[in-house]
């Protein structure tokens, strides 16, 4: 039987996908953007709330993986409706249940590009909740990095020291920012001082 994505180890995703990060590129906007409409014109603008391009390819100033990070809005009845992800798959996407944790609720992944020989396509990652997910906190973060290059900044030296560290270990890379994404949306949500930045 042929081998999927779906038959990947966390090991076998370390080794074939190594964390490499790359200088903005320009063309990752229009990417984006046909990538959206693809979406929307597949599926509806009734059930496609809102498409947001965010992670560090959606911040100009920074070197990114080039990964096209999207987050999608739903309504929540829609969150894990059987057809949607039919539609997606029909697009190309393998579909992922990110289980709840912390004070994150469960929510649909979905990922396109990449091959189980390791060859990549552009790789695009989808996240998609309902509007009172908190992942939607990202398009804050985001936000608040365009706006404050010196912050955004900081970020980069940070993911450049992980990706050395952890090139093929995908989950300590993750969680190796989560401290500075935290951090920074207490500065946004005022919890925390700004002479961070």
């Amino acid at each position: 039987m042929k081998k999927t994505l779906y038959d990947l180890t966390k090991e076998d995703w370390n080794t074939l996908f190594p964390i490499e990060l790359v200088d903005h590129n320009p063309e990752w906007k229009t990417i984006y953007q046909i990538e959206k409409e693809r979406i929307i014109e597949k599926v509806g603008n009734d059930i496609i709330l809102r498409v947001e391009h965010f992670g560090s390819s959606s911040i100009p100033g920074i070197k990114s993986k080039p990964y096209i990070d999207l987050m999608i809005e739903i309504p929540k009845e829609t969150l894990f409706d059987e057809n949607l992800i039919a539609n997606f798959t029909e697009l190309g996407y393998s579909h992922f249940v990110v289980p709840a944790r912390d004070h994150i609720e469960a929510y649909s992944s979905f990922g396109k590009g990449y091959h189980i020989d390791g060859k990549k396509e552009q790789i695009f990652h989808i996240h998609m909740c309902p509007k009172d997910n908190v992942m939607w906190k990202q398009i804050d973060f985001r936000d608040f990095l365009n706006s404050n290059p010196k912050r955004a900044k900081q970020y980069e030296n940070l993911k450049l020291e992980l990706a050395t560290k952890f090139k093929n270990d995908r989950g300590s890379y993750v969680l190796g920012k989560t401290d500075f994404v935290n951090e920074t949306l207490d500065i946004i949500s005022g919890k925390a001082s700004a002479q961070h930045i």
